[in-house]
Protein backbone atom coordinates (compact mmCIF):
# COMPACT_ATOMS: atom_id res chain seq x y z
CA UNK A 1 0.00 0.00 0.00
CA UNK A 2 1.23 3.50 -0.78
CA UNK A 3 2.26 5.69 2.10
CA UNK A 4 1.00 9.25 2.35
CA UNK A 5 2.88 11.47 -0.05
CA UNK A 6 3.42 15.21 0.13
CA UNK A 7 3.92 17.00 -3.14
CA UNK A 8 6.65 19.65 -3.24
CA UNK A 9 5.44 23.25 -3.06
CA UNK A 10 7.83 25.97 -4.13
CA UNK A 11 5.14 28.52 -3.31
CA UNK A 12 1.36 28.44 -3.05
CA UNK A 13 -0.26 29.30 -6.37
CA UNK A 14 -3.93 29.39 -7.23
CA UNK A 15 -5.41 28.21 -10.50
CA UNK A 16 -5.99 31.86 -11.41
CA UNK A 17 -2.27 32.56 -10.91
CA UNK A 18 -1.24 29.60 -13.03
CA UNK A 19 -3.57 30.43 -15.91
CA UNK A 20 -2.98 34.19 -15.90
CA UNK A 21 -0.65 34.08 -18.95
CA UNK A 22 -3.30 32.33 -21.08
CA UNK A 23 -6.52 33.97 -19.85
CA UNK A 24 -6.87 36.05 -23.02
CA UNK A 25 -6.42 32.92 -25.12
CA UNK A 26 -8.96 31.02 -23.00
CA UNK A 27 -11.52 33.73 -23.72
CA UNK A 28 -10.70 33.34 -27.41
CA UNK A 29 -11.26 29.59 -27.07
CA UNK A 30 -14.68 30.21 -25.54
CA UNK A 31 -15.60 32.51 -28.42
CA UNK A 32 -14.30 30.04 -31.01
CA UNK A 33 -16.41 27.22 -29.57
CA UNK A 34 -19.54 29.35 -29.63
CA UNK A 35 -19.00 30.52 -33.22
CA UNK A 36 -21.55 29.27 -35.76
CA UNK A 37 -19.86 28.21 -39.01
CA UNK A 38 -22.87 27.00 -40.98
CA UNK A 39 -26.62 27.28 -41.13
CA UNK A 40 -27.79 24.93 -38.40
CA UNK A 41 -31.01 23.85 -36.75
CA UNK A 42 -32.06 26.05 -33.84
CA UNK A 43 -31.96 23.04 -31.51
CA UNK A 44 -28.25 22.56 -32.22
CA UNK A 45 -27.57 26.19 -31.35
CA UNK A 46 -29.53 25.68 -28.13
CA UNK A 47 -27.59 22.51 -27.34
CA UNK A 48 -24.21 24.17 -27.83
CA UNK A 49 -25.15 27.21 -25.75
CA UNK A 50 -26.68 25.02 -23.04
CA UNK A 51 -23.61 22.81 -22.79
CA UNK A 52 -21.08 25.63 -22.88
CA UNK A 53 -23.07 27.69 -20.38
CA UNK A 54 -22.65 24.85 -17.89
CA UNK A 55 -19.04 25.95 -17.74
CA UNK A 56 -16.60 23.38 -16.48
CA UNK A 57 -13.03 23.69 -15.39
CA UNK A 58 -11.60 24.20 -18.91
CA UNK A 59 -8.39 22.57 -17.69
CA UNK A 60 -7.89 20.67 -20.96
CA UNK A 61 -7.72 23.77 -23.20
CA UNK A 62 -5.69 25.51 -20.51
CA UNK A 63 -3.18 22.67 -20.61
CA UNK A 64 -3.08 22.90 -24.42
CA UNK A 65 -2.49 26.65 -24.36
CA UNK A 66 0.27 26.42 -21.75
CA UNK A 67 1.95 23.65 -23.76
CA UNK A 68 1.63 25.79 -26.88
CA UNK A 69 3.41 28.63 -25.09
CA UNK A 70 6.08 26.18 -23.90
CA UNK A 71 6.90 25.24 -27.50
CA UNK A 72 6.08 28.62 -29.07
CA UNK A 73 3.39 27.13 -31.32
CA UNK A 74 1.47 29.57 -33.58
CA UNK A 75 -1.14 31.37 -31.45
CA UNK A 76 -4.23 31.26 -33.70
CA UNK A 77 -3.71 27.61 -34.58
CA UNK A 78 -3.15 26.83 -30.90
CA UNK A 79 -6.45 28.50 -30.01
CA UNK A 80 -8.22 26.41 -32.66
CA UNK A 81 -6.55 23.30 -31.24
CA UNK A 82 -7.52 24.11 -27.65
CA UNK A 83 -11.09 24.75 -28.82
CA UNK A 84 -11.13 21.37 -30.58
CA UNK A 85 -9.93 19.60 -27.42
CA UNK A 86 -12.66 21.14 -25.28
CA UNK A 87 -15.34 20.57 -27.92
CA UNK A 88 -14.32 16.92 -28.13
CA UNK A 89 -14.65 16.69 -24.36
CA UNK A 90 -18.08 18.36 -24.48
CA UNK A 91 -19.29 16.01 -27.21
CA UNK A 92 -18.12 12.97 -25.26
CA UNK A 93 -20.12 14.15 -22.23
CA UNK A 94 -23.32 14.25 -24.29
CA UNK A 95 -22.96 10.60 -25.27
CA UNK A 96 -21.64 9.66 -21.82
CA UNK A 97 -24.72 11.13 -20.12
CA UNK A 98 -27.00 9.30 -22.52
CA UNK A 99 -25.26 5.95 -22.01
CA UNK A 100 -25.29 6.40 -18.22
CA UNK A 101 -28.84 7.73 -18.10
CA UNK A 102 -27.62 10.82 -16.22
CA UNK A 103 -30.25 13.52 -15.81
CA UNK A 104 -28.00 16.17 -14.25
CA UNK A 105 -24.50 17.45 -14.93
CA UNK A 106 -23.02 20.34 -12.97
CA UNK A 107 -26.47 20.86 -11.51
CA UNK A 108 -28.14 21.41 -14.88
CA UNK A 109 -30.40 19.03 -16.83
CA UNK A 110 -28.50 16.99 -19.42
CA UNK A 111 -29.62 16.98 -23.03
CA UNK A 112 -30.97 13.46 -22.71
CA UNK A 113 -33.14 14.64 -19.79
CA UNK A 114 -34.84 17.00 -22.23
CA UNK A 115 -34.60 15.29 -25.62
CA UNK A 116 -35.22 11.86 -27.08
CA UNK A 117 -32.25 9.47 -27.29
CA UNK A 118 -32.16 9.89 -31.08
CA UNK A 119 -31.96 13.69 -30.86
CA UNK A 120 -29.29 13.49 -28.14
CA UNK A 121 -27.13 11.13 -30.20
CA UNK A 122 -27.38 13.41 -33.22
CA UNK A 123 -26.46 16.47 -31.15
CA UNK A 124 -23.41 14.64 -29.83
CA UNK A 125 -22.47 13.64 -33.37
CA UNK A 126 -22.72 17.26 -34.47
CA UNK A 127 -20.41 18.35 -31.66
CA UNK A 128 -17.88 15.64 -32.57
CA UNK A 129 -17.93 16.95 -36.15
CA UNK A 130 -17.50 20.53 -34.92
CA UNK A 131 -14.52 19.40 -32.83
CA UNK A 132 -12.96 17.83 -35.92
CA UNK A 133 -13.56 21.04 -37.88
CA UNK A 134 -11.76 23.04 -35.19
CA UNK A 135 -8.90 20.54 -35.10
CA UNK A 136 -8.52 20.90 -38.87
CA UNK A 137 -8.02 24.66 -38.37
CA UNK A 138 -4.75 23.82 -36.63
CA UNK A 139 -3.53 22.90 -40.14
CA UNK A 140 -1.44 19.94 -39.02
CA UNK A 141 -1.78 16.37 -40.28
CA UNK A 142 0.03 14.92 -37.22
CA UNK A 143 -2.40 16.79 -34.96
CA UNK A 144 -5.40 15.47 -36.90
CA UNK A 145 -4.04 11.92 -36.63
CA UNK A 146 -3.60 12.31 -32.87
CA UNK A 147 -7.08 13.81 -32.59
CA UNK A 148 -8.68 10.94 -34.55
CA UNK A 149 -6.77 8.36 -32.49
CA UNK A 150 -8.06 9.96 -29.30
CA UNK A 151 -11.66 9.96 -30.49
CA UNK A 152 -11.37 6.25 -31.31
CA UNK A 153 -9.85 5.61 -27.87
CA UNK A 154 -12.69 7.44 -26.11
CA UNK A 155 -15.39 5.56 -28.01
CA UNK A 156 -13.63 2.24 -27.49
CA UNK A 157 -13.38 3.04 -23.78
CA UNK A 158 -17.08 3.81 -23.54
CA UNK A 159 -17.98 0.53 -25.25
CA UNK A 160 -15.60 -1.39 -23.01
CA UNK A 161 -17.22 0.19 -19.94
CA UNK A 162 -20.69 -0.54 -21.29
CA UNK A 163 -20.03 -4.21 -21.98
CA UNK A 164 -17.33 -5.15 -19.48
CA UNK A 165 -16.89 -2.41 -16.89
CA UNK A 166 -19.81 -2.94 -14.52
CA UNK A 167 -19.29 -4.81 -11.26
CA UNK A 168 -15.60 -5.52 -11.96
CA UNK A 169 -13.41 -4.99 -8.88
CA UNK A 170 -10.05 -4.84 -10.61
CA UNK A 171 -7.40 -2.13 -10.69
CA UNK A 172 -6.36 -3.22 -14.17
CA UNK A 173 -9.91 -2.79 -15.42
CA UNK A 174 -10.29 0.53 -13.60
CA UNK A 175 -7.06 2.08 -14.90
CA UNK A 176 -7.78 0.89 -18.44
CA UNK A 177 -11.24 2.42 -18.22
CA UNK A 178 -10.15 5.83 -16.93
CA UNK A 179 -7.37 5.99 -19.51
CA UNK A 180 -9.94 5.64 -22.27
CA UNK A 181 -12.47 7.91 -20.58
CA UNK A 182 -10.22 10.74 -19.40
CA UNK A 183 -6.45 10.35 -19.62
CA UNK A 184 -6.37 9.85 -23.39
CA UNK A 185 -7.89 13.31 -23.87
CA UNK A 186 -5.42 14.92 -21.46
CA UNK A 187 -2.65 13.13 -23.36
CA UNK A 188 -3.62 14.70 -26.67
CA UNK A 189 -4.19 18.06 -24.97
CA UNK A 190 -0.56 18.06 -23.87
CA UNK A 191 0.98 16.29 -26.85
CA UNK A 192 -0.70 18.07 -29.75
CA UNK A 193 0.87 21.53 -29.18
CA UNK A 194 4.29 19.88 -29.41
CA UNK A 195 3.16 18.24 -32.66
CA UNK A 196 1.87 21.58 -33.91
CA UNK A 197 5.21 23.24 -33.13
CA UNK A 198 7.08 20.34 -34.84
CA UNK A 199 9.04 19.76 -31.65
CA UNK A 200 11.63 17.02 -31.23
CA UNK A 201 10.29 13.48 -30.90
CA UNK A 202 11.55 13.20 -27.31
CA UNK A 203 9.67 16.36 -26.36
CA UNK A 204 6.47 15.05 -27.97
CA UNK A 205 6.77 11.76 -26.08
CA UNK A 206 7.45 13.55 -22.79
CA UNK A 207 4.38 15.73 -23.20
CA UNK A 208 2.21 12.74 -23.98
CA UNK A 209 3.45 11.02 -20.80
CA UNK A 210 2.74 14.18 -18.84
CA UNK A 211 -0.82 14.38 -20.16
CA UNK A 212 -1.53 10.69 -19.54
CA UNK A 213 -0.34 10.79 -15.94
CA UNK A 214 -2.11 14.10 -15.30
CA UNK A 215 -5.36 12.74 -16.73
CA UNK A 216 -5.21 9.62 -14.59
CA UNK A 217 -4.76 11.79 -11.48
CA UNK A 218 -7.60 14.07 -12.52
CA UNK A 219 -10.07 11.20 -12.94
CA UNK A 220 -9.06 9.56 -9.66
CA UNK A 221 -9.81 12.81 -7.85
CA UNK A 222 -13.16 13.06 -9.68
CA UNK A 223 -13.92 9.56 -8.41
CA UNK A 224 -12.92 10.57 -4.88
CA UNK A 225 -15.20 13.61 -5.06
CA UNK A 226 -18.04 11.31 -6.10
CA UNK A 227 -17.86 10.06 -2.50
CA UNK A 228 -16.70 13.07 -0.51
CA UNK A 229 -18.69 15.91 -2.06
CA UNK A 230 -22.43 16.49 -1.99
CA UNK A 231 -25.11 16.82 -4.64
CA UNK A 232 -25.11 20.63 -4.52
CA UNK A 233 -21.44 20.64 -5.59
CA UNK A 234 -21.44 17.55 -7.81
CA UNK A 235 -24.69 18.33 -9.62
CA UNK A 236 -25.60 14.64 -9.15
CA UNK A 237 -26.06 12.27 -6.19
CA UNK A 238 -22.94 11.14 -4.31
CA UNK A 239 -21.82 7.65 -5.21
CA UNK A 240 -23.31 7.88 -8.71
CA UNK A 241 -20.77 5.52 -10.25
CA UNK A 242 -21.36 2.90 -7.58
CA UNK A 243 -25.11 3.15 -8.14
CA UNK A 244 -24.44 2.25 -11.79
CA UNK A 245 -22.24 -0.68 -10.82
CA UNK A 246 -18.96 1.05 -11.71
CA UNK A 247 -16.17 0.23 -9.27
CA UNK A 248 -13.81 3.17 -8.85
CA UNK A 249 -10.54 3.53 -6.97
CA UNK A 250 -12.01 4.57 -3.60
CA UNK A 251 -14.06 1.35 -3.59
CA UNK A 252 -11.03 -0.71 -4.61
CA UNK A 253 -9.01 0.83 -1.77
CA UNK A 254 -11.88 0.14 0.62
CA UNK A 255 -12.01 -3.45 -0.60
CA UNK A 256 -8.26 -3.79 0.09
CA UNK A 257 -8.86 -2.66 3.66
CA UNK A 258 -12.19 -4.46 4.22
CA UNK A 259 -12.20 -7.60 2.04
CA UNK A 260 -14.93 -9.27 4.12
CA UNK A 261 -17.45 -6.41 4.08
CA UNK A 262 -20.81 -8.15 3.43
CA UNK A 263 -22.52 -5.03 2.06
CA UNK A 264 -19.84 -4.50 -0.57
CA UNK A 265 -19.90 -8.19 -1.42
CA UNK A 266 -23.63 -7.96 -2.12
CA UNK A 267 -23.07 -4.92 -4.35
CA UNK A 268 -20.38 -6.74 -6.28
CA UNK A 269 -22.88 -9.55 -6.79
CA UNK A 270 -25.06 -7.11 -8.68
CA UNK A 271 -27.42 -5.65 -6.08
CA UNK A 272 -26.76 -2.04 -7.14
CA UNK A 273 -30.50 -1.44 -7.40
CA UNK A 274 -30.79 -1.58 -3.60
CA UNK A 275 -30.54 2.12 -2.71
CA UNK A 276 -30.18 1.46 1.03
CA UNK A 277 -27.35 -0.97 0.44
CA UNK A 278 -25.55 1.46 -1.88
CA UNK A 279 -25.88 4.24 0.69
CA UNK A 280 -24.35 2.03 3.39
CA UNK A 281 -21.33 1.32 1.21
CA UNK A 282 -20.98 5.00 0.22
CA UNK A 283 -20.93 5.99 3.91
CA UNK A 284 -18.49 3.20 4.74
CA UNK A 285 -16.07 4.33 2.02
CA UNK A 286 -16.41 7.96 3.12
CA UNK A 287 -15.47 7.22 6.73
CA UNK A 288 -12.66 4.77 6.01
CA UNK A 289 -9.04 5.26 5.07
CA UNK A 290 -9.89 4.44 1.46
CA UNK A 291 -10.31 8.08 0.43
CA UNK A 292 -6.81 9.05 1.53
CA UNK A 293 -5.37 5.87 0.02
CA UNK A 294 -6.96 6.74 -3.33
CA UNK A 295 -5.69 10.31 -3.09
CA UNK A 296 -2.19 8.98 -2.45
CA UNK A 297 -2.42 7.04 -5.70
CA UNK A 298 -3.52 10.23 -7.47
CA UNK A 299 -0.51 12.02 -5.99
CA UNK A 300 1.75 9.30 -7.37
CA UNK A 301 0.38 9.96 -10.87
CA UNK A 302 0.96 13.68 -10.35
CA UNK A 303 4.58 13.08 -9.39
CA UNK A 304 5.10 11.00 -12.55
CA UNK A 305 3.50 13.75 -14.65
CA UNK A 306 5.82 16.33 -13.13
CA UNK A 307 8.81 14.05 -13.68
CA UNK A 308 7.91 13.77 -17.37
CA UNK A 309 8.26 17.55 -17.68
CA UNK A 310 11.97 17.25 -16.89
CA UNK A 311 12.36 16.10 -20.47
CA UNK A 312 11.14 19.37 -22.04
CA UNK A 313 12.58 22.92 -22.15
CA UNK A 314 12.64 24.69 -18.79
CA UNK A 315 10.75 27.98 -18.74
CA UNK A 316 7.85 29.67 -16.94
CA UNK A 317 5.28 27.72 -18.95
CA UNK A 318 6.81 24.39 -17.93
CA UNK A 319 6.53 25.54 -14.31
CA UNK A 320 2.88 26.45 -14.90
CA UNK A 321 2.19 22.95 -16.24
CA UNK A 322 4.01 21.50 -13.23
CA UNK A 323 1.83 23.52 -10.84
CA UNK A 324 -1.39 22.91 -12.78
CA UNK A 325 -1.28 19.16 -12.31
CA UNK A 326 -0.49 19.55 -8.62
CA UNK A 327 -3.71 21.51 -8.17
CA UNK A 328 -5.61 18.56 -9.65
CA UNK A 329 -5.26 16.49 -6.50
CA UNK A 330 -5.86 19.27 -4.02
CA UNK A 331 -9.20 20.46 -5.46
CA UNK A 332 -12.51 19.87 -3.72
CA UNK A 333 -14.80 20.45 -6.73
Amino acid sequence: MLTTMTLPHLQARTLTDILAPVQTDLRAVEARMRAVTMEQHASLTYAMNHLLAAGGKRVRPAMTLLAARLFDAPRERSIALASAIEMLHTASLVHDDLVDGSLLRRGLPTLNAQWTPAATVLAGDFLFARAAELAAEAESVPVMKAFARTLMTIVNGELTQLFLGHGVASRENYFRRIYGKTASLFAVAAESPALLAEAEADYIAAMRRYGEEAGMAFQIVDDILDFTSDESHLGKPAGSDLRQGLITLPVLCYLDQNPEDPNLARLLDGRTGDATLVERVVQAVRTSGAIEAARDEARAFVCRAQAALSGVPDNAHRQALHDLVEIFVERDV
